[in-house]
Protein backbone atom coordinates (compact mmCIF):
# COMPACT_ATOMS: atom_id res chain seq x y z
CA UNK A 1 0.00 0.00 0.00
CA UNK A 2 1.29 3.57 -0.23
CA UNK A 3 2.50 5.87 2.09
CA UNK A 4 -0.06 8.40 0.18
CA UNK A 5 -3.53 5.58 1.44
CA UNK A 6 -1.66 5.09 4.66
CA UNK A 7 -1.14 8.50 5.41
CA UNK A 8 -5.20 9.44 4.23
CA UNK A 9 -6.19 6.09 6.78
CA UNK A 10 -4.21 7.73 9.39
CA UNK A 11 -6.54 10.85 9.19
CA UNK A 12 -9.92 10.83 11.45
CA UNK A 13 -12.63 13.25 12.39
CA UNK A 14 -11.94 14.97 15.82
CA UNK A 15 -13.50 16.95 18.64
CA UNK A 16 -11.84 20.48 18.93
CA UNK A 17 -9.50 20.54 22.02
CA UNK A 18 -10.20 23.27 24.46
CA UNK A 19 -6.93 23.01 26.22
CA UNK A 20 -3.11 24.63 26.11
CA UNK A 21 -0.23 22.58 25.77
CA UNK A 22 3.24 23.09 27.10
CA UNK A 23 6.26 20.97 25.72
CA UNK A 24 9.48 20.95 27.98
CA UNK A 25 12.72 19.90 26.62
CA UNK A 26 12.39 16.67 28.17
CA UNK A 27 9.66 15.89 26.03
CA UNK A 28 6.79 15.77 28.27
CA UNK A 29 3.73 17.80 27.38
CA UNK A 30 1.25 19.38 30.14
CA UNK A 31 -1.97 20.46 29.41
CA UNK A 32 -4.59 22.41 30.89
CA UNK A 33 -7.16 24.73 30.31
CA UNK A 34 -6.80 28.22 28.12
CA UNK A 35 -5.55 31.34 31.08
CA UNK A 36 -3.35 28.65 32.74
CA UNK A 37 -0.26 30.07 34.13
CA UNK A 38 3.19 29.62 33.29
CA UNK A 39 3.46 28.85 37.07
CA UNK A 40 0.93 26.58 37.26
CA UNK A 41 2.33 24.71 34.02
CA UNK A 42 6.06 24.74 36.29
CA UNK A 43 4.36 23.79 39.56
CA UNK A 44 3.11 20.44 37.42
CA UNK A 45 6.20 19.85 35.85
CA UNK A 46 8.81 20.36 38.52
CA UNK A 47 6.66 19.63 41.98
CA UNK A 48 9.81 19.79 44.15
CA UNK A 49 13.00 21.48 42.44
CA UNK A 50 15.64 22.27 44.89
CA UNK A 51 16.90 25.05 42.75
CA UNK A 52 14.20 27.51 42.67
CA UNK A 53 12.68 27.93 38.58
CA UNK A 54 11.85 31.98 38.50
CA UNK A 55 10.93 32.53 35.10
CA UNK A 56 10.82 30.62 31.40
CA UNK A 57 11.61 30.57 27.80
CA UNK A 58 8.75 30.48 25.75
CA UNK A 59 8.96 30.00 22.11
CA UNK A 60 12.38 31.92 22.22
CA UNK A 61 11.12 34.46 24.39
CA UNK A 62 11.81 35.35 28.19
CA UNK A 63 8.54 35.02 30.09
CA UNK A 64 7.87 35.96 33.26
CA UNK A 65 6.06 32.85 35.23
CA UNK A 66 2.83 35.25 35.34
CA UNK A 67 2.56 34.59 31.46
CA UNK A 68 -0.72 32.92 30.28
CA UNK A 69 0.07 30.93 26.99
CA UNK A 70 -2.33 31.89 24.21
CA UNK A 71 -1.49 28.71 22.15
CA UNK A 72 1.07 25.78 22.27
CA UNK A 73 3.96 26.33 22.69
CA UNK A 74 7.58 24.71 23.75
CA UNK A 75 8.63 25.81 26.94
CA UNK A 76 12.52 26.11 28.95
CA UNK A 77 12.54 26.55 32.52
CA UNK A 78 14.79 29.34 34.14
CA UNK A 79 16.19 28.62 37.31
CA UNK A 80 18.94 30.36 39.25
CA UNK A 81 21.94 28.51 37.53
CA UNK A 82 21.26 31.00 34.48
CA UNK A 83 22.05 34.52 34.27
CA UNK A 84 18.23 35.90 33.54
CA UNK A 85 16.94 33.79 36.29
CA UNK A 86 19.52 35.16 38.77
CA UNK A 87 18.94 38.86 37.06
CA UNK A 88 15.11 38.32 38.27
CA UNK A 89 15.83 36.77 41.71
CA UNK A 90 18.38 39.95 42.07
CA UNK A 91 15.46 42.30 41.40
CA UNK A 92 12.80 40.61 43.13
CA UNK A 93 14.85 40.16 46.19
CA UNK A 94 15.25 44.45 45.85
CA UNK A 95 11.85 44.60 45.48
CA UNK A 96 10.93 42.89 48.91
CA UNK A 97 13.80 44.74 51.12
CA UNK A 98 12.15 48.35 49.57
CA UNK A 99 8.90 46.87 50.77
CA UNK A 100 10.11 45.74 54.41
CA UNK A 101 12.62 49.19 54.25
CA UNK A 102 9.65 51.39 53.64
CA UNK A 103 7.47 49.33 56.44
CA UNK A 104 9.64 50.14 59.08
CA UNK A 105 11.50 53.00 58.09
CA UNK A 106 9.39 55.67 55.97
CA UNK A 107 11.12 58.44 57.01
CA UNK A 108 14.46 57.57 55.36
CA UNK A 109 15.52 56.87 51.63
CA UNK A 110 17.07 53.56 50.73
CA UNK A 111 19.86 53.60 48.08
CA UNK A 112 21.19 50.57 45.87
CA UNK A 113 24.66 51.84 45.06
CA UNK A 114 27.21 48.41 43.84
CA UNK A 115 27.33 45.24 43.67
CA UNK A 116 29.45 43.23 46.05
CA UNK A 117 31.68 40.24 44.44
CA UNK A 118 30.78 37.46 46.94
CA UNK A 119 27.10 37.80 45.93
CA UNK A 120 25.10 40.98 46.89
CA UNK A 121 24.60 44.62 46.16
CA UNK A 122 26.30 47.40 48.88
CA UNK A 123 23.10 49.51 49.69
CA UNK A 124 23.34 52.88 52.43
CA UNK A 125 20.52 54.76 54.19
CA UNK A 126 19.95 59.01 53.30
CA UNK A 127 17.56 60.80 55.80
CA UNK A 128 18.57 58.98 58.63
CA UNK A 129 21.98 57.84 60.55
CA UNK A 130 22.95 54.46 59.29
CA UNK A 131 20.71 50.87 60.23
CA UNK A 132 22.01 50.11 63.49
CA UNK A 133 22.87 46.05 63.57
CA UNK A 134 19.22 45.88 65.62
CA UNK A 135 17.99 47.46 63.25
CA UNK A 136 19.19 45.62 60.68
CA UNK A 137 18.16 42.32 62.02
CA UNK A 138 14.62 43.61 62.73
CA UNK A 139 14.87 44.61 58.82
CA UNK A 140 15.86 41.31 57.88
CA UNK A 141 13.02 39.54 60.09
CA UNK A 142 10.44 41.27 58.27
CA UNK A 143 11.68 40.50 54.89
CA UNK A 144 11.36 36.70 55.95
CA UNK A 145 7.92 37.61 57.20
CA UNK A 146 6.60 38.52 53.70
CA UNK A 147 8.31 35.66 52.52
CA UNK A 148 6.64 33.54 54.89
CA UNK A 149 2.96 35.37 53.79
CA UNK A 150 3.96 34.15 49.89
CA UNK A 151 2.80 37.75 49.66
CA UNK A 152 1.45 38.27 45.71
CA UNK A 153 4.20 40.85 43.55
CA UNK A 154 1.64 42.99 41.10
CA UNK A 155 2.78 43.88 37.92
CA UNK A 156 0.45 47.14 36.23
CA UNK A 157 1.06 48.89 32.94
CA UNK A 158 0.38 52.38 33.32
CA UNK A 159 0.25 55.52 31.05
CA UNK A 160 3.92 57.24 31.81
CA UNK A 161 2.79 60.66 33.02
CA UNK A 162 0.71 58.62 35.53
CA UNK A 163 3.51 57.01 36.75
CA UNK A 164 5.60 60.46 37.05
CA UNK A 165 3.01 61.90 39.37
CA UNK A 166 2.87 58.52 40.85
CA UNK A 167 6.58 58.84 42.02
CA UNK A 168 6.14 62.88 41.84
CA UNK A 169 3.85 62.22 44.83
CA UNK A 170 6.22 59.31 46.67
CA UNK A 171 9.09 62.24 46.33
CA UNK A 172 11.27 59.35 44.03
CA UNK A 173 12.83 62.56 42.10
CA UNK A 174 15.50 60.27 40.77
CA UNK A 175 12.72 58.25 39.18
CA UNK A 176 10.83 61.52 38.09
CA UNK A 177 14.26 62.12 36.21
CA UNK A 178 14.78 58.98 34.44
CA UNK A 179 11.10 59.05 33.44
CA UNK A 180 11.05 61.84 31.71
CA UNK A 181 12.88 60.95 29.12
CA UNK A 182 11.09 57.44 28.33
CA UNK A 183 10.93 57.08 24.95
CA UNK A 184 7.66 54.26 25.61
CA UNK A 185 4.66 56.14 26.74
CA UNK A 186 3.10 53.31 29.46
CA UNK A 187 5.44 52.34 32.34
CA UNK A 188 5.49 48.86 34.24
CA UNK A 189 5.16 49.02 37.94
CA UNK A 190 5.24 46.71 40.17
CA UNK A 191 3.52 46.18 43.49
CA UNK A 192 4.11 44.36 47.12
CA UNK A 193 1.55 45.60 49.12
CA UNK A 194 1.97 49.19 49.35
CA UNK A 195 5.09 49.25 47.74
CA UNK A 196 5.26 50.32 44.45
CA UNK A 197 8.30 50.96 42.17
CA UNK A 198 9.77 50.44 38.60
CA UNK A 199 12.77 48.00 38.06
CA UNK A 200 13.78 47.44 35.19
CA UNK A 201 13.02 43.59 34.06
CA UNK A 202 11.00 40.91 34.94
CA UNK A 203 10.17 39.49 38.78
CA UNK A 204 9.15 36.64 40.11
CA UNK A 205 5.03 35.91 41.16
CA UNK A 206 5.28 36.58 44.68
CA UNK A 207 7.61 36.61 47.91
CA UNK A 208 7.82 32.78 48.72
CA UNK A 209 10.28 32.76 45.84
CA UNK A 210 12.34 34.58 47.54
CA UNK A 211 14.03 32.03 50.28
CA UNK A 212 17.66 32.57 50.20
CA UNK A 213 19.08 35.74 51.19
CA UNK A 214 20.94 37.51 54.11
CA UNK A 215 21.35 41.04 55.50
CA UNK A 216 24.84 41.73 56.92
CA UNK A 217 26.56 44.80 58.08
CA UNK A 218 28.97 46.53 55.76
CA UNK A 219 29.79 49.94 57.24
CA UNK A 220 28.86 52.73 56.75
CA UNK A 221 26.25 50.64 54.65
CA UNK A 222 25.06 47.15 54.49
CA UNK A 223 24.84 44.20 52.19
CA UNK A 224 22.34 42.75 50.77
CA UNK A 225 23.21 39.46 50.37
CA UNK A 226 22.25 36.63 47.28
CA UNK A 227 23.54 33.62 45.89
CA UNK A 228 25.51 33.39 43.01
CA UNK A 229 24.41 30.98 40.33
CA UNK A 230 27.22 28.41 40.75
CA UNK A 231 25.72 27.75 44.44
CA UNK A 232 22.43 28.62 43.59
CA UNK A 233 21.47 27.54 47.03
CA UNK A 234 23.65 28.66 49.46
CA UNK A 235 25.12 32.20 50.09
CA UNK A 236 28.54 32.76 49.67
CA UNK A 237 31.02 33.79 52.83
CA UNK A 238 31.24 37.84 52.60
CA UNK A 239 34.92 39.33 52.12
CA UNK A 240 35.52 42.98 52.62
CA UNK A 241 37.61 44.40 49.70
CA UNK A 242 38.34 47.94 50.68
CA UNK A 243 40.40 48.75 47.45
CA UNK A 244 37.49 47.93 45.32
CA UNK A 245 35.34 50.05 48.18
CA UNK A 246 37.40 52.97 47.70
CA UNK A 247 37.14 52.79 43.93
CA UNK A 248 33.46 52.97 43.63
CA UNK A 249 33.40 55.80 46.59
CA UNK A 250 36.53 57.62 44.31
CA UNK A 251 33.76 57.56 41.27
CA UNK A 252 31.03 58.43 43.44
CA UNK A 253 32.53 61.97 44.63
CA UNK A 254 33.51 62.22 40.63
CA UNK A 255 29.95 62.32 39.89
CA UNK A 256 28.59 64.37 42.53
CA UNK A 257 31.28 67.06 41.71
CA UNK A 258 29.94 66.96 38.09
CA UNK A 259 26.36 66.19 39.68
CA UNK A 260 25.30 63.93 37.56
CA UNK A 261 24.37 60.93 40.08
CA UNK A 262 21.99 58.69 37.70
CA UNK A 263 21.05 58.37 34.29
CA UNK A 264 18.00 60.78 34.90
CA UNK A 265 20.41 63.43 35.07
CA UNK A 266 22.66 62.62 32.57
CA UNK A 267 19.45 62.76 30.37
CA UNK A 268 18.79 66.41 31.81
CA UNK A 269 22.99 67.04 31.07
CA UNK A 270 22.35 65.90 27.30
CA UNK A 271 19.23 67.97 26.34
CA UNK A 272 20.16 71.27 28.37
CA UNK A 273 23.58 70.92 25.69
CA UNK A 274 26.27 70.37 29.15
CA UNK A 275 27.59 67.58 27.30
CA UNK A 276 30.59 68.42 26.16
CA UNK A 277 31.46 69.85 29.45
CA UNK A 278 30.55 66.21 31.30
CA UNK A 279 33.47 64.59 28.86
CA UNK A 280 35.67 66.65 29.38
CA UNK A 281 35.35 67.10 33.33
CA UNK A 282 35.48 62.88 33.09
CA UNK A 283 38.04 62.94 31.15
CA UNK A 284 40.02 65.16 33.01
CA UNK A 285 39.49 63.04 35.83
CA UNK A 286 40.99 60.05 34.55
CA UNK A 287 43.98 61.97 33.23
CA UNK A 288 44.18 63.16 36.75
CA UNK A 289 44.46 59.68 38.30
CA UNK A 290 46.25 58.33 35.66
CA UNK A 291 49.20 61.28 36.78
CA UNK A 292 48.53 60.04 40.05
CA UNK A 293 49.26 56.36 39.47
CA UNK A 294 52.83 57.98 37.66
CA UNK A 295 53.70 59.74 40.22
CA UNK A 296 53.30 56.96 43.09
CA UNK A 297 55.49 54.68 40.94
CA UNK A 298 57.97 58.05 40.13
CA UNK A 299 57.92 58.15 44.03
CA UNK A 300 58.89 54.37 45.22
CA UNK A 301 62.23 55.22 43.03
CA UNK A 302 62.85 51.16 43.53
CA UNK A 303 60.17 50.29 40.55
CA UNK A 304 61.33 48.44 37.66
CA UNK A 305 58.09 46.52 36.76
CA UNK A 306 54.73 47.73 36.29
CA UNK A 307 52.42 45.15 35.84
CA UNK A 308 48.78 46.15 34.66
CA UNK A 309 45.40 43.43 34.34
CA UNK A 310 41.88 44.01 34.46
CA UNK A 311 39.04 41.90 32.95
CA UNK A 312 37.81 42.00 29.08
CA UNK A 313 37.21 45.75 27.74
CA UNK A 314 38.35 47.33 30.70
CA UNK A 315 40.73 49.33 28.93
CA UNK A 316 44.03 48.48 29.58
CA UNK A 317 45.86 49.01 26.42
CA UNK A 318 44.94 52.49 26.43
CA UNK A 319 45.68 52.87 29.96
CA UNK A 320 49.57 51.35 29.86
CA UNK A 321 49.78 53.89 26.56
CA UNK A 322 48.84 56.79 29.09
CA UNK A 323 50.17 55.85 31.73
CA UNK A 324 53.63 55.46 29.63
CA UNK A 325 53.12 59.17 28.74
CA UNK A 326 52.82 60.28 32.16
CA UNK A 327 55.79 58.30 32.85
CA UNK A 328 57.30 59.91 29.76
CA UNK A 329 56.48 63.25 31.41
CA UNK A 330 58.35 62.30 34.38
CA UNK A 331 61.59 61.66 33.20
CA UNK A 332 60.91 57.63 33.25
CA UNK A 333 61.47 55.57 30.53
CA UNK A 334 59.41 53.08 29.65
CA UNK A 335 59.08 50.14 28.11
CA UNK A 336 56.08 47.87 27.15
CA UNK A 337 56.33 43.97 27.32
CA UNK A 338 54.11 41.89 25.41
CA UNK A 339 52.32 39.29 27.58
CA UNK A 340 51.04 37.52 24.89
CA UNK A 341 54.22 37.01 22.90
CA UNK A 342 55.13 34.36 25.86
CA UNK A 343 51.94 32.17 24.94
CA UNK A 344 53.16 27.98 24.48
CA UNK A 345 52.93 26.43 21.15
CA UNK A 346 49.37 25.88 20.36
CA UNK A 347 49.50 21.79 20.52
CA UNK A 348 50.86 22.65 24.32
CA UNK A 349 47.94 25.01 25.65
CA UNK A 350 46.47 23.20 28.26
CA UNK A 351 42.67 22.58 28.18
CA UNK A 352 39.62 23.14 30.34
CA UNK A 353 36.30 20.27 31.53
CA UNK A 354 35.01 20.63 28.42
CA UNK A 355 38.33 19.25 26.04
CA UNK A 356 38.72 22.76 24.53
CA UNK A 357 42.02 25.12 24.78
CA UNK A 358 41.65 26.84 27.74
CA UNK A 359 43.66 29.91 26.64
CA UNK A 360 43.14 32.40 29.74
CA UNK A 361 44.72 30.24 31.73
CA UNK A 362 47.94 31.31 33.57
CA UNK A 363 49.57 28.26 31.79
CA UNK A 364 49.06 28.98 28.46
CA UNK A 365 52.04 31.19 29.02
CA UNK A 366 55.62 29.56 29.03
CA UNK A 367 55.94 30.82 32.78
CA UNK A 368 59.67 29.95 33.19
CA UNK A 369 60.59 31.62 29.72
CA UNK A 370 58.34 35.24 31.32
CA UNK A 371 59.69 34.67 34.88
CA UNK A 372 63.47 34.28 33.80
CA UNK A 373 63.28 37.08 30.79
CA UNK A 374 62.02 39.61 33.29
CA UNK A 375 65.15 38.78 35.47
CA UNK A 376 67.75 39.12 32.94
CA UNK A 377 65.92 42.45 31.29
CA UNK A 378 65.96 43.79 34.72
CA UNK A 379 69.26 42.50 35.46
CA UNK A 380 70.67 44.50 32.47
CA UNK A 381 71.17 41.61 30.04
CA UNK A 382 70.54 41.20 26.72
CA UNK A 383 67.62 38.97 25.51
CA UNK A 384 65.81 38.12 22.29
CA UNK A 385 62.28 38.24 22.94
CA UNK A 386 59.87 35.87 21.60
CA UNK A 387 56.60 36.76 19.21
CA UNK A 388 53.75 35.08 19.15
CA UNK A 389 52.12 34.17 15.77
CA UNK A 390 48.23 33.97 15.78
CA UNK A 391 48.09 32.63 12.63
CA UNK A 392 50.10 29.40 13.10
CA UNK A 393 49.60 29.16 17.09
CA UNK A 394 53.45 29.32 17.62
CA UNK A 395 56.43 31.40 18.99
CA UNK A 396 58.98 32.87 16.41
CA UNK A 397 61.75 35.27 17.28
CA UNK A 398 61.49 38.44 17.96
CA UNK A 399 63.91 41.03 18.67
CA UNK A 400 66.89 41.55 20.97
CA UNK A 401 66.52 44.02 23.44
CA UNK A 402 68.77 45.26 26.70
CA UNK A 403 67.49 47.67 28.88
CA UNK A 404 68.80 51.33 29.61
CA UNK A 405 69.41 51.54 33.86
CA UNK A 406 66.56 53.92 33.81
CA UNK A 407 63.90 52.02 32.00
CA UNK A 408 61.33 50.35 33.62
CA UNK A 409 58.65 47.85 31.91
CA UNK A 410 55.24 48.12 31.55
CA UNK A 411 53.58 44.90 30.98
CA UNK A 412 49.83 44.47 30.53
CA UNK A 413 47.64 41.35 30.19
CA UNK A 414 44.42 40.07 31.99
CA UNK A 415 47.16 37.99 34.53
CA UNK A 416 49.59 40.90 35.97
CA UNK A 417 48.18 40.44 39.33
CA UNK A 418 48.53 36.59 39.50
CA UNK A 419 51.34 35.66 42.04
CA UNK A 420 52.65 33.17 39.23
CA UNK A 421 53.96 36.53 37.03
CA UNK A 422 57.26 37.94 38.69
CA UNK A 423 57.48 35.43 41.46
CA UNK A 424 61.50 36.39 41.21
CA UNK A 425 61.84 39.45 40.94
CA UNK A 426 61.94 41.66 44.72
CA UNK A 427 58.12 42.62 45.70
CA UNK A 428 59.86 46.56 46.13
CA UNK A 429 60.75 46.20 41.83
CA UNK A 430 57.23 45.89 41.20
CA UNK A 431 53.89 48.04 41.12
CA UNK A 432 50.62 46.44 40.20
CA UNK A 433 47.62 48.13 38.71
CA UNK A 434 44.27 46.82 38.02
CA UNK A 435 41.88 48.20 35.84
CA UNK A 436 38.17 47.60 35.32
CA UNK A 437 35.00 49.70 34.42
CA UNK A 438 33.59 49.85 37.91
CA UNK A 439 30.25 51.59 36.90
CA UNK A 440 28.57 53.37 39.90
CA UNK A 441 26.33 55.97 37.78
CA UNK A 442 22.96 53.90 38.25
CA UNK A 443 19.91 54.25 36.20
CA UNK A 444 18.08 55.63 39.65
CA UNK A 445 18.04 54.97 43.46
CA UNK A 446 17.14 51.49 43.26
CA UNK A 447 18.16 50.31 39.47
CA UNK A 448 21.85 49.82 39.35
CA UNK A 449 23.95 49.11 36.49
CA UNK A 450 25.94 46.38 36.09
CA UNK A 451 29.83 46.67 35.19
CA UNK A 452 29.41 43.64 33.43
CA UNK A 453 27.16 45.13 30.94
CA UNK A 454 29.05 48.02 30.39
CA UNK A 455 32.33 46.33 29.18
CA UNK A 456 30.11 43.70 27.30
CA UNK A 457 28.55 47.02 25.11
CA UNK A 458 32.01 48.09 24.68
CA UNK A 459 33.14 44.80 23.44
CA UNK A 460 30.16 44.54 20.76
CA UNK A 461 31.17 47.72 19.52
CA UNK A 462 35.09 47.28 19.54
CA UNK A 463 34.65 43.71 17.95
CA UNK A 464 32.51 44.69 15.17
CA UNK A 465 34.95 47.04 14.21
CA UNK A 466 38.15 45.92 14.76
CA UNK A 467 37.26 41.77 14.56
CA UNK A 468 34.76 41.28 12.54
CA UNK A 469 32.10 39.65 15.05
CA UNK A 470 28.81 40.44 15.10
CA UNK A 471 26.39 40.70 18.20
CA UNK A 472 25.66 37.07 18.48
CA UNK A 473 29.14 36.25 18.23
CA UNK A 474 30.18 38.70 21.24
CA UNK A 475 27.46 37.67 23.40
CA UNK A 476 27.51 33.57 22.39
CA UNK A 477 31.57 33.41 23.87
CA UNK A 478 30.89 36.44 26.91
CA UNK A 479 29.94 33.32 29.29
CA UNK A 480 33.29 31.65 28.32
CA UNK A 481 34.78 35.36 29.12
CA UNK A 482 33.24 35.94 32.48
CA UNK A 483 34.13 32.53 33.71
CA UNK A 484 37.85 33.09 33.05
CA UNK A 485 37.58 36.41 34.95
CA UNK A 486 36.11 35.10 37.90
CA UNK A 487 38.82 32.17 37.80
CA UNK A 488 41.83 34.35 36.95
CA UNK A 489 41.58 38.09 37.58
CA UNK A 490 39.49 38.89 39.78
CA UNK A 491 40.60 36.75 42.74
CA UNK A 492 43.69 38.70 43.00
CA UNK A 493 42.51 42.05 42.03
CA UNK A 494 43.19 43.21 45.86
CA UNK A 495 46.70 42.77 45.22
CA UNK A 496 47.25 45.92 43.10
CA UNK A 497 49.26 48.62 44.29
CA UNK A 498 46.58 51.13 42.91
CA UNK A 499 43.16 50.62 40.99
CA UNK A 500 41.86 52.80 37.93
CA UNK A 501 38.15 52.57 36.90
CA UNK A 502 38.23 53.02 33.44
CA UNK A 503 34.23 54.08 33.49
CA UNK A 504 33.21 57.44 31.80
CA UNK A 505 30.16 58.79 33.04
CA UNK A 506 28.62 59.55 29.64
CA UNK A 507 30.25 56.26 27.76
CA UNK A 508 27.39 54.32 27.23
CA UNK A 509 25.37 57.61 25.90
CA UNK A 510 27.92 57.17 23.37
CA UNK A 511 28.31 53.82 22.93
CA UNK A 512 24.15 53.67 22.01
CA UNK A 513 24.09 55.03 19.04
CA UNK A 514 27.20 52.80 17.79
CA UNK A 515 25.53 49.35 19.78
CA UNK A 516 21.59 49.67 19.67
CA UNK A 517 21.90 49.25 15.45
CA UNK A 518 24.09 46.11 15.57
CA UNK A 519 21.99 44.51 18.48
CA UNK A 520 18.91 44.96 16.13
CA UNK A 521 20.70 42.44 13.63
CA UNK A 522 20.41 39.53 15.81
CA UNK A 523 17.20 37.22 15.24
CA UNK A 524 14.61 36.23 17.09
CA UNK A 525 15.76 32.87 16.10
CA UNK A 526 19.35 33.13 17.85
CA UNK A 527 20.23 31.87 20.99
CA UNK A 528 21.76 35.52 21.76
CA UNK A 529 18.69 37.25 20.80
CA UNK A 530 17.12 37.51 24.55
CA UNK A 531 20.14 38.62 25.73
CA UNK A 532 20.27 41.63 22.84
CA UNK A 533 16.78 42.61 23.26
CA UNK A 534 17.69 42.76 26.94
CA UNK A 535 20.60 45.27 25.99
CA UNK A 536 18.57 47.20 24.07
CA UNK A 537 16.16 47.88 26.06
CA UNK A 538 18.69 49.24 28.69
CA UNK A 539 20.53 51.42 26.42
CA UNK A 540 17.01 53.21 25.36
CA UNK A 541 17.35 55.12 29.21
CA UNK A 542 20.17 56.88 27.92
CA UNK A 543 19.85 60.31 25.75
CA UNK A 544 22.50 59.36 22.54
CA UNK A 545 25.54 61.79 21.93
CA UNK A 546 24.92 61.94 18.47
CA UNK A 547 28.75 63.39 17.97
CA UNK A 548 31.89 61.29 18.65
CA UNK A 549 33.90 63.43 17.31
CA UNK A 550 33.22 65.24 21.44
CA UNK A 551 35.19 62.70 22.67
CA UNK A 552 39.12 63.14 22.74
CA UNK A 553 41.32 61.25 21.01
CA UNK A 554 43.27 59.64 23.67
CA UNK A 555 40.17 59.19 25.88
CA UNK A 556 39.91 54.90 26.90
CA UNK A 557 36.99 54.81 25.03
CA UNK A 558 38.29 55.58 21.98
CA UNK A 559 40.06 51.75 22.28
CA UNK A 560 36.51 51.05 21.23
CA UNK A 561 34.69 53.27 18.78
CA UNK A 562 37.80 53.95 16.57
CA UNK A 563 39.81 57.08 16.10
CA UNK A 564 42.17 56.76 19.32
CA UNK A 565 45.49 58.75 18.78
CA UNK A 566 47.52 56.15 20.83
CA UNK A 567 46.92 53.41 18.27
CA UNK A 568 50.49 54.50 16.46
CA UNK A 569 52.25 54.74 19.64
CA UNK A 570 54.05 52.06 21.26
CA UNK A 571 56.77 52.28 23.69
CA UNK A 572 58.03 49.50 22.66
CA UNK A 573 61.85 48.56 20.87
CA UNK A 574 62.64 52.02 20.12
CA UNK A 575 63.21 52.97 23.53
CA UNK A 576 65.22 50.02 24.00
CA UNK A 577 68.93 49.24 22.93
CA UNK A 578 67.77 46.58 19.96
CA UNK A 579 71.00 44.27 19.33
CA UNK A 580 71.06 41.71 16.37
CA UNK A 581 72.15 38.35 17.86
CA UNK A 582 75.18 37.92 15.97
CA UNK A 583 76.77 41.22 17.34
CA UNK A 584 76.21 40.45 21.25
CA UNK A 585 79.59 39.01 22.80
CA UNK A 586 79.63 35.54 23.86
Amino acid sequence: MSTKHTNERTIRPAQPRHTIQVTFPDGRVFEGPPGTSLELFMRAAFPNVEIPIVAALSDGRLRELTYVPQRDAEVVPVDLTSLDGMRIYRRSLLLLLIAAFEDLFPDARLVVEHSLTFGGYYCEVEGRDPLSEEELARLEDHMRELVAADVPIREEEIPLDEAIHLFEARGQDDKVRLLRFRQKDYVTVYWLDDTVDYLHGFMVPSTGYLRIFGLTPYPPGFALRFPRRFHPTQLQPVTHLPRLVSVFRQHGRWMQLMHVTDVGALNEAIHEGRLRELILIAEALHEQHISDIAQEIARRKDVRLVLVAGPSSSGKTTFSKRLSVQLLALGIRPFALGMDNYFVNREETPRDENGNYDFDSPHALDLHLLNEHLHALLSGETVTLPRFNFITGHREEGPTVRLYPDQIIIMEGIHGLNPLIAQNIPVEHTFRVYVSALTVLNLDRHNRISTTDTRLIRRIVRDARTRGHTPEDTILMWENVRRAEKRHIFPYQEHADMMFNSALVYELAALRPLAEPLLLQVEPDSPAYVEARRLISFLRWFLPCEDIRMIPDNSILREFVGGSILDEFDIGVEMARVESPRLVDP
